[in-house]
């Protein structure tokens, strides 16, 4: 049975490795971004490049989006030039970004009126997931779309089918909740050991090894001390993402206090100009309040 054509809208950090995968996988690409130097990369790589997300849709028999925010989605998805505007009846709709679940509801419903299938699909791993094709997927929608998509979700990673519509969005907004709070958790570790004097990369390298070990460790500990703040995922995005968390409390009526934190202190790196930092660059916002710079001795 021959592959199904995948139309791959927003080319970002995430989105460039992620349809590279795709492409060494054999699947067939139409992509779109509204930075042309991005699908220029792509198509280099050997996709074909699209007009608008209208114009990819009608291509495409599975159309995926990778964008930054709710409006991002809401525009590309509903909007007159969007995808379910040129979107075939019978085509798959799997919008891959972190957004409201509320959204992704919307979207959904919008979808299957215009007889399309829709799954909301968010991913955890960052970059460097993106690029091995070791991302977490989160998905909802129904069994049977899922299952039919589950081969192009492999190429990227691992998916796992969490409930309807919306709930892959959920658990996402539970999955950054964790991280947040881990990468603040590892910002206090560091500061406090860094401020008594011990060198910050020996705290990495022996809380790797015990209990305290974890993904933020694993994958920035050693970039954390170098003072390596190249976003693999931006503090602005993470903000966006804490956004959402406190919304989603708010409207389920359940009390976020050490988030609500985490959410303050994103939102001190983005006014502070520092939103385009990597996400762990959140240490630098504590360690302004300990009036110290957190980094390795030098040998």
């Amino acid at each position: 049975m021959a592959k199904p054509t995948i139309g791959f809208i927003g080319l970002g950090i995430m989105g460039r490795p992620m349809s590279r995968n795709l492409l060494n996988a054999g699947y067939a690409l139409v992509v779109y971004d509204i930075v042309k130097a991005a699908v220029d990369e792509i198509v280099a790589a050997g996709a074909t490049a699209g007009s608008s997300a209208k114009d990819v849709a009608a291509r495409s028999d599975v159309i995926i989006t990778m964008l930054p925010d709710t409006p991002d989605v809401e525009k590309v998805a509903l909007g007159e030039d969007g995808v379910l505007a040129g979107a075939r009846p019978g085509s798959i709709y799997v919008d891959m970004s972190t957004i409201s679940p509320v959204m992704a509801e919307k979207v959904a419903k919008a979808g299957k009126e215009k007889g399309m299938r829709v799954l909301d699909a968010p991913v955890s791993g960052g970059d460097v997931g993106a690029q091995k094709g070791t991302l977490s997927i989160m998905v909802g929608g129904d069994e049977a779309t899922f299952n039919e998509v589950l081969p192009i979700f492999q190429v990227m990673g691992k998916a796992t089918l969490c409930g309807g519509n919306g709930a892959g969005q959920v658990v996402k907004a539970c999955n950054q909740v964790l991280v947040g709070v881990t990468i603040a958790g590892v910002a206090e570790a560091l500061t406090l050991g860094a401020k008594a004097g011990v060198d910050p990369a020996k705290i990495v390298e022996v809380l790797s090894g015990g209990l305290a070990r974890c993904g933020v460790l694993e994958n920035r500990g050693k970039r954390i001390v170098q003072r390596d703040f190249a976003p693999g995922f931006r503090c602005r995005l993470h903000y966006k993402d804490m956004r959402i968390i406190v919304d989603a409390a708010q409207a389920y009526g359940v009390p976020l206090p050490i988030a609500s934190q985490v959410h303050e202190l994103f939102k001190r790196m983005v006014v502070s100009g520092r939103g385009e930092y990597d996400h762990t660059g959140l240490i630098t916002a504590i360690e302004e309040l300990a009036g110290i710079e957190v980094k390795a001795h030098d040998k």
